[in-house]
């Protein structure tokens, strides 16, 4: 299907509308990820998440092919700030602006406040799918000249995208987060068979004394009520306000998850006598589980591992899912069972002097982060030796 030589930029979703977007990401190679869903991003902008007045301002794009239908789409925004993006571009920031320049605001392509790998250029699967890339990143860099902004940056885009990017003249930069990948296990404790004797007992005694004197619960599709986004809501602030001051996320958007994504969402609550303490929010794709937020208003020894790790694990081998990736940062993920596993980004800048300071960094930066991805998993991996 050929396309037509323009880009459209759209400040609602809801202008491009359900089914042409859900057209452009049904391939099955990308996964079902929620994150790019039509459900999602609306909800992010219905709730008012992600809304100018928060500093994410929708940009999204949209190619049409020779019959006027959406053949390929793109969630973009136009950012006042670095917050909820998890790709920490601060210190360029702040070079840039000492220097003179001014760096927001920007243009970012990505899933609002969710660190999360996935298809970023979403292209219809009877389309050709490099020409429907290429339209798009196009489209976003002609988008950042004319609004005159400082950088258009993709955030956890998939591996082929980001290599696709490069090619095309994008600074490429690398990270690491931590996944736990499903080597076909039957059951946790065929996981747990797996790891050195030393941690499968470590890991049997942080799962008893977590739960000890409480109940917990999986909770997913119509056994979501909104009693239970009442309590997570209040652990999700707690944790919030100590960590970064300002929580992402309102109270409207846990309800609409709930109304409209409850089968992609397993959250996962604790509670004693009767009493919520603590929850895990983890959204499922077509194979992998999500771990996004958690939140306790008691402090519960190692309960933080059995609701957002190891839950998770056994959710994923009951239903077969590939891998569960549980977030950014954290090194203690790794005595769980989740090990280093690069993540990406892809950056235009358009000023020449910044763009090559950049370039520089980011040369160092990525052997410097796949020197440590392959030292943390020769010297900290709890599986046994092959």
């Amino acid at each position: 299907m050929e396309l037509k030589a323009e880009v459209s930029v759209h400040r609602r979703i809801s202008d491009i509308g359900r089914a042409a977007w859900e057209a452009c990401t049904a391939a099955p190679d990308y996964g079902a990820n929620p994150f790019v869903s039509y459900d999602f991003l609306d909800i992010a902008e219905a709730s008012g998440c992600a809304a100018p007045r928060t500093g994410w301002a929708p940009q999204h794009l949209a190619v049409r092919d020779e019959a006027g239908a959406v053949a390929a789409v793109a969630p973009l925004y136009l950012k006042s700030h670095s917050q909820g993006e998890y790709v920490f571009d601060h210190s360029w920031a702040d070079a840039y602006d000492r220097a003179g320049g001014r760096y927001y605001p920007k243009l970012v392509m990505a899933a609002p406040f969710s660190p999360v790998t996935g298809p970023r250029l979403l292209v219809r699967a009877d389309v050709d799918r490099e020409a429907g890339r290429r339209m798009l990143l196009s489209g976003g860099v002609t988008l950042c000249e004319k609004m005159d902004v400082s950088t258009l940056g993709v955030n956890f885009p998939t591996e082929d995208e980001w290599r696709f990017m490069g090619g095309e003249g994008m600074l490429l930069r690398q990270n690491q987060q931590y996944h736990w990948l499903n080597a076909g296990y039957g059951t946790f404790e065929d996981f747990l068979g797996a790891l050195s004797s030393g941690r499968r007992k470590t890991i049997r005694r942080e799962r008893r004394d977590a739960v000890r004197d409480l109940e917990v619960v999986q909770l997913t599709g119509s056994d979501l009520r909104e009693e239970h986004w009442d309590a997570f809501y209040a652990f999700y602030m707690d944790t919030g306000a100590r960590k970064w001051g300002r929580p992402y996320l309102n109270r409207l958007f846990f309800s609409m998850l709930g109304e409209r994504m409850a089968d992609r969402v397993l959250l996962i609550l604790a509670r004693r006598g009767g009493r919520w303490i603590a929850g895990a929010l983890n959204l499922i794709g077509a194979d992998c589980l999500f771990g996004r937020n958690w939140g306790c208003l008691e402090d519960v020894p190692f309960l933080h591992f059995e609701l957002c790790y190891y839950q998770a694990i056994e959710w994923a081998i009951v239903h077969g899912l590939a891998r569960v990736e549980a977030g950014a940062q954290g090194q203690h993920k790794i005595a769980r069972g989740y090990l280093p596993t690069a993540v990406y980004s892809a950056h235009y800048i358009s000023d020449p002097g910044l763009s090559r300071a950049v370039a520089r960094f980011l040369e160092e930066e990525r052997r410097q982060v796949q020197g440590e991805m392959d030292w943390l998993a020769e010297e900290y991996s709890p599986f046994k030796a092959a």
